[in-house]
């Protein structure tokens, strides 16, 4: 066996046997000796998770009054007893207000695009957008046409979910989340200042509105990009003690209070309030039809001006998790030595095994880049759940295209019908109107009544319905759209129209199937993917892991960029149908490829214990002296 000088990059780390050195019996699925990591527990799938000497060394830090004021559950009591949420702290509600601020401002102006940029200047309006009342017309501006709408619009999408990955890396490496929110907040503020003076009605008339418009576009894109990814971890963040526990209700019944039921209640909340703001675009939709753009465009930058009195006014309150400058870099090479010793065969068994340090020190590496290795077991297993969920929400690319169809195809399909004065986009509006009422009833009905009666609705199993309800949506899309064509005056050429009045006879109301159905699944999919992205990765990587999961969304509207030149007439039925079948065949492969995680752990045991401690060194020292302390460290907030 090599010294314990050896060269980390020594090719024994990269071997394909097992030296017999460290050869196991039977049934084993380590290449480390069990006395070095640990029994390796398996579940019905063949995964094993090792319980690592960090994990014990965690365990520990967790004091006797902590274990006394959080008794854990037996795992009879786990059998029988019911689970519980814990009590939200009062911080994550403002924080979910601070989201709701941001969202409601960032809907605000992102329903009213597409019209902005489709469709010109009504004749006989009166001149600020808004066509003139009575009439079929549609509200607009610049009238680029729909495929410069809809390119620009997935542009748009694209550009404010890929850059949340450059914002969780200024999070979790430099500044910190609360910080980098603030950040994001002022660069969005420019932008909504930009936007209010470009659509000022002499400067829409004068034909200039172009060119205050994109540069406010780009610049709210990239604020949005820098806010979203932090805001629901530090949301997740001011809960503690995110252990399980048992409690006696004042009724006399014993239950255990749950992390996982706790963070899906958080999320819940936080989803409904960023739907809440969401549903202000129905203000801005029909401030666009009756008065113009420049009230469109203003009733947004009022709300958005509240955030940042809200996170000065609980600056000191909030609980900071400090960055780390070296998170990344550790797994990176956790990763590295994995796919090398895999021959970058993704997915193999064992594929994390060669990164473990267990496993580097049974093969005589003791040391990495010429220093001890500074990772341990338990940080493998963090990354191998943290990248369990980024596969998963590799189906939301497709899953997105489902939810309202791509880009702005909804509000495409609204102008072809009958609206009897409403705007054309008015009933993209009912999505965030369908999530409010939906997440009070799944939050204190469905999964409560789920959880009383022990019936499994797991993790897998709800994105798996959620999938449903999405490519049934985009089922009904389908058939309208074919509807239209058969009873529009231009027949397979329904959009921009001009025979009679236009537009087909079907009722804009006939959309509500499509957008409810998919709201529905956004309470499933979406909401549970946060959970995920929060429970299954790093402590130092959550935004990060966030905003990978963010990352799908710009990987939709890249999908639809390259679809773009065939979204118009007469090939719009596809464009619903297409996606929708995508889906139903991936959602049984997703159902059947990971089905075993609803019966994974939801949050291990060391990120439990490590984030109590966090959050009490945290708690105390912002209260003595406006700082966190961490890992002996000071840092100040």
């Amino acid at each position: 066996m090599a010294s314990n000088s050896a060269n980390p990059l020594d090719l024994s780390v990269f071997a394909t046997s097992v030296p017999p050195e460290v050869a196991e019996p039977v049934g084993r699925s380590s290449y480390a000796p069990i006395e070095a990591i640990g029994a390796p527990v398996h579940n019905d799938q063949g995964h094993h998770v090792h319980e690592s000497k960090y994990a014990e060394a965690t365990a520990e830090d967790v004091s006797a009054e902590d274990y006394e004021e959080y008794p854990r559950p037996t795992d009879d009591e786990r059998g029988v007893l019911r689970k519980i949420s814990e009590s939200i702290p009062m911080l994550s509600f403002v924080l979910c207000t601070v989201e709701f601020a941001e969202r409601a401002s960032y809907y605000g102006v992102q329903t009213v695009f597409s019209n902005f940029m489709q469709f010109p200047l009504p004749k006989g309006g009166n001149g600020a957008g808004a066509p003139p009342r009575g009439t079929e017309e549609t509200a607009g501006a610049l009238g680029k046409g729909l495929q410069f709408s809809n390119a620009f619009y997935l542009l748009f999408t694209f550009l404010a979910y890929v850059l949340p990955i450059l914002g969780a890396w200024i999070a979790d490496t430099r500044l910190g989340r609360y910080k980098t929110i603030a950040i994001g907040v002022l660069i969005c503020g420019v932008a909504h200042v930009i936007l209010i003076i470009g659509v000022i009605p002499s400067i829409l008339q004068a034909g200039n509105g172009l060119v205050p418009y994109l540069i406010a576009f780009f610049i709210l894109a990239f604020g949005a990009g820098i806010f979203k990814p932090n805001i629901a971890p530090t949301v997740l963040d001011q809960y503690a003690p995110q252990i399980e526990y048992t409690k006696v209700l004042k009724s006399g019944e014993k239950v255990i209070v749950d992390p996982e039921t706790t963070i899906q209640r958080m999320m819940l909340i936080f989803y409904a309030l960023t739907n809440v703001g969401a549903f202000f675009a129905l203000a801005t939709t029909y401030a666009e039809k009756y008065v113009g753009y420049w009230l469109a465009f203003l009733l947004p930058g009022i709300i958005y001006f509240l955030l940042p009195i809200l996170l000065l006014a609980n600056y000191k309150r909030t609980i900071k998790i400090p960055p780390s400058k070296s998170a990344y870099d550790d797994v990176a090479a956790i990763i590295w030595i994995a796919l090398k010793k895999n021959f970058l065969r993704i997915g193999r068994k064992g594929f994390w095994d060669p990164a473990r340090p267990s496993v580097m020190r049974a093969n005589g590496i003791t040391e990495h880049k010429g220093r001890p290795i500074p990772w341990d077991d338990t940080l493998v297993e963090d990354v191998q759940r943290a990248f369990s969920a980024c596969q998963i929400f590799l189906y939301f690319v497709i899953y997105n295209l489902n939810d309202g169809g791509i880009g702005t195809i909804l509000t495409s399909q609204g102008s072809t019908m009958t609206t009897a004065g409403a705007p054309n986009d008015l009933l993209s509006n009912f999505n965030p109107l369908t999530i409010i009422v939906t997440v009070p009833i799944l939050s204190y009905g469905v999964y409560p009544l789920l959880r009383r009666y022990k019936i499994p609705f797991g993790r897998v199993t709800r994105i798996t319905f959620g999938f449903t309800l999405a490519w049934i949506s985009g089922v009904i899309g389908a058939i309208i759209q074919w509807r239209i064509y058969k009873t529009s005056p231009c027949g397979y050429y329904a959009t921009g129209c001009d025979i009679g009045t236009g537009v087909s006879p079907l009722s804009l109301w006939l959309q509500i199937p499509t957008v409810s159905l998919g709201a529905i699944s956004e309470c499933l999919c979406n909401v549970t993917a946060y959970e995920m992205a929060y429970a299954r990765s790093p402590p130092n990587m959550r935004a990060l892991v966030t905003a990978l999961y963010l990352f799908t969304n710009g990987l939709s509207s890249a999908v639809g960029e390259a679809v773009g030149p065939a979204i118009k007439d007469p090939y719009l039925i596809w464009i619903w149908a297409g996606p929708a079948i995508a889906l139903a065949v991936l959602t049984v492969q997703f159902y059947f490829a990971y089905r075993h995680i609803d019966r994974e752990e939801f949050m291990l045991e060391h990120k439990r214990g490590a984030q109590l401690n966090r959050i009490k060194s945290a708690t105390s020292s912002t209260h003595e002296h406006g700082e966190v302390v961490e890992g002996g460290e000071k840092k100040d907030l």
